[in-house]
């Protein structure tokens, strides 16, 4: 499937859907059980208060790529939800990026307070942790072993944390490899959880990872590629939250490296990588191929 410049990114929206309502139906059941604190309503605030799911989406692709049962699938999508959420509500608080907005909604730290935004992250992070080691999501527990080892990788020092220090000295990092520094920082703090996602299919079928590395890697990079595009000529209400940050905090983005014009052919030719690896699957992954499209033509 080659990249389509007329694709239709509310007809994705609609097929997007049903995933979308089976990820947020298992995360209301989840959240329905915590406490009634302050810190439990800002969870719910942050996990439930929109979003594409295009992580769980991945996850609930993936596993079909695998013959899957769904019922497995959707308790990973809510888990990579819940660390996505985390991550979002701490790279919005003051010490990080700063931002007072989020999918067009106060931030956790604005409508509540640093601290709630901090400790409803952190419980997040856990309950992550707390839903894959649950028999529902696989009946094995070398299979829960293995994606909650694999996820702690992921979101930790050696992926997204890492990912998001190194964002933190973008901001003064400049030598003569502007463009490996940054592609490795969206690998680390964008890419890590994208990949994690799109592997939750081989890792519970205990299949081999390599096409969907390949494929995950191509489209975690695009991903970030479209988000530094839209930084710059994106719109405010579309996106829900502040743009042109980067530039004013003359931090290193792929638009700012390559300039734009380079920048958006990287992302073509990454995602046209990204749908040829997935040949191999045939029909099976053409949804796969269809988000693939949408990270590339989408406005938001």
């Amino acid at each position: 499937m080659e990249i389509n410049s007329s694709f239709n990114c509310n007809e994705f929206l609609n097929i997007l859907e049903p995933s979308v309502i089976k990820i947020n139906q298992s995360l209301e059941q989840t959240l329905s059980i915590q406490t009634n604190s302050e810190t439990s309503e800002a969870m719910r605030y942050a996990v439930l208060g929109g979003g594409k799911r295009i992580r769980g989406f991945l996850v609930l692709e993936s596993c079909k790529l695998f013959d899957i049962k769904e019922e497995y699938a959707v308790q990973a999508a809510s888990a990579i939800e819940c660390m996505h959420s985390y991550s979002l509500i701490h790279d919005d608080l003051p010490s990080m990026d700063n931002d007072d907005f989020r999918r067009g909604k106060p931030t956790i730290h604005k409508k509540w307070n640093e601290p709630t935004a901090i400790l409803a992250g952190d419980a997040l992070q856990s309950l992550c942790y707390q839903i894959l080691s649950h028999t529902k999501t696989h009946p094995d527990p070398l299979v829960r072993i293995n994606l909650i080892s694999s996820l702690s990788v992921a979101s930790g020092i050696f992926g997204m944390v890492e990912g998001q220090a190194l964002d933190i000295e973008g901001k003064i990092h400049f030598d003569n490899d502007n463009l490996n520094f940054i592609s490795n920082l969206q690998k680390l703090k964008t890419g890590a959880l994208i990949k994690w996602s799109s592997l939750v299919g081989p890792v519970m079928n205990n299949s081999e990872i390599e096409t969907l590395t390949k494929f995950s890697d191509c489209l975690g990079l695009a991903f970030q590629i479209k988000d530094d595009i839209l930084d710059l000529e994106g719109n405010e209400k579309e996106i829900g939250k502040k743009i042109q940050k980067d530039s004013q905090a003359g931090k290193i983005t792929f638009v700012s490296v390559l300039g734009l014009q380079k920048a958006k052919e990287k992302a073509k030719e990454l995602i046209d990588e990204a749908c040829s690896s997935l040949d191999i699957y045939g029909d099976k992954a053409n949804k796969l191929k269809l988000l693939a499209n949408f990270i590339i033509n989408r406005n938001f």
